[in-house]
């Protein structure tokens, strides 16, 4: 048997890695009854059923019916970008606000790609920026500093 999708075969790897450990990890909680729910039951349930589709499209990708299609080229340098990016904006949080902070971390991340452009990336940090202030400040109530510090506005 070949491997005729490979993007489906290591998807459906993947999703079984990552429901059986989640399913493991949940027996050592209580687990309860379907009536009666413990803390464990919906991560294991949650991570059977991962797995299981997993095992479905894995299996479906060495059918001779599926799509043909490889694995493209895993670059590093851009994961470590976009990683990196992550690991600043922690740094840039306190010092620089959640406004900045967030604006260069989609400025920045976006440099990643392939296609980017400075006009789409800055319009994309305005846009996701407005977006943190409407979700976590005004709607869920979360208390950043949202100003660089030296500017005594917080």
């Amino acid at each position: 048997m070949r491997i005729q999708s490979q993007q489906n075969f290591w998807a459906g790897v993947m999703f079984v890695a990552l429901g059986l450990f989640f399913a493991g990890f949940a027996v050592e909680y209580q687990m309860g009854t379907a009536a009666k729910m413990g803390p464990g039951y919906f991560p294991f349930w949650l991570g059977v059923i991962l797995a299981i589709l997993g095992a479905i499209i894995g299996i479906s990708s060495l059918s001779p019916k599926a799509e043909k299609t490889v694995v493209p080229k895993f670059h590093l340098k851009i994961m470590a970008i976009v990683l990196g990016n992550v690991v600043l904006f922690g740094i840039l949080l306190r010092p620089l606000g959640l406004y900045v902070s967030a604006f260069l971390l989609v400025l920045l991340s976006s440099m990643a790609s392939h296609e980017f452009k400075w006009k789409v990336a800055i319009i994309n940090g305005i846009c996701l920026t407005i977006a943190i202030h409407l979700i976590f400040i005004m709607g869920l109530g979360l208390i950043f500093p949202l100003w660089p510090s030296f500017l005594g506005l917080n």
